[in-house]
């Protein structure tokens, strides 16, 4: 779809809500995962403010297209993301992770109805997504599913398993996303276990691959774009992102995968992201 001038402003201006939301959520909560949250901003203000079919008005429409957040602790994007769009009118973000609650420390659907699933037990979303595109193909309706995956969460088997089973049924209504910001919980990622060749792993159970930068807004628009024409496959785009992703003192720390900023962290943090 063309995106001109304004519409990506729009999409950085809601990238930066994201991203500033994120923060204080979890400066509020003095917990939760910043990191990762950061990271995922510009992918999730392309999803949610130009890719996805959705109603804010009718969050059960059957025709709507579905997002499955697989890594779960990166929730207050997620948050941030549907306050942003309309979906949580009367809901404060600065509940985050307080008892009670909507907004849990992963998204729980029972606590929180527009969600499509409760997700963040790590490498299991893939699997769901794979249940709602196939639903859509045997129900003859034309949604699509998207699912975001993390790089530390593709060390679970269960991850492969599912692209081996999609790549097979040829899923072609099915868009994985991988967060590839290369910091998982208490290391890098390829002092863990490293991903590499990624792109080749994809390839061989039969997806279509992308690999872009994940913070290009125009390269993100122009990979989904691509992704929604393959036909016969699913497709999964690889976003070479940075944990952290616009406040300095964050950007490619392992730290604060799982700390939150304290509050003189999240007024440097706030200030910069206003300057940005």
């Amino acid at each position: 779809m063309p995106c001109d001038s304004a519409k990506l402003e729009l999409l950085k201006d809601k990238a930066r809500a994201i991203r500033r939301w994120s923060c204080i959520m979890t400066a509020e909560a003095g917990s939760g995962h910043p990191g990762g949250s950061l990271s995922a901003a510009d992918l999730l203000a392309v999803l949610y403010f130009h890719v996805m079919r959705h109603d804010p008005a009718n969050p059960g429409w059957p025709d709507r297209d579905r997002f499955i957040l697989s890594k779960g602790h990166a929730c207050p994007a997620l948050y941030a993301a549907l306050y942003e769009a309309g979906y949580l009118k009367g809901v404060d973000l600065k509940t985050l992770r307080k008892l009670g609650s909507p907004l849990q420390g992963h998204p729980d659907k029972r606590k929180l109805p527009v969600l499509e699933a409760s997700t963040g037990s790590l490498g299991q979303g893939l699997s769901v997504g794979i249940g709602m595109a196939l639903a859509a193909k045997m129900d003859g309706r034309n949604y699509r599913t998207y699912v975001m995956l993390g790089d530390g969460e593709c060390d679970e088997g269960q991850v492969w398993e599912a692209a081996m089973w999609a790549g097979a049924k040829k899923l072609d209504n099915l868009a994985a996303i991988v967060d590839y910001n290369k910091i998982q919980l208490d290391d890098f990622v390829k002092a863990i276990v490293d991903l590499e060749p990624l792109e080749d792993k994809w390839r061989a159970f039969n997806w279509d691959v992308q690999s872009i930068d994940g913070h290009d807004m125009e390269k993100i628009i122009e990979a989904f774009d691509r992704a929604a024409a393959v036909r016969g496959k699913p497709q999964v785009i690889i976003a070479h992102t940075i944990k952290g992703k616009g406040v300095s003192f964050m950007e490619n720390k392992v730290k604060f995968h799982g700390v939150a900023p304290t509050k003189d962290e999240l007024t440097k943090a706030l200030a910069e992201l206003d300057r940005a």
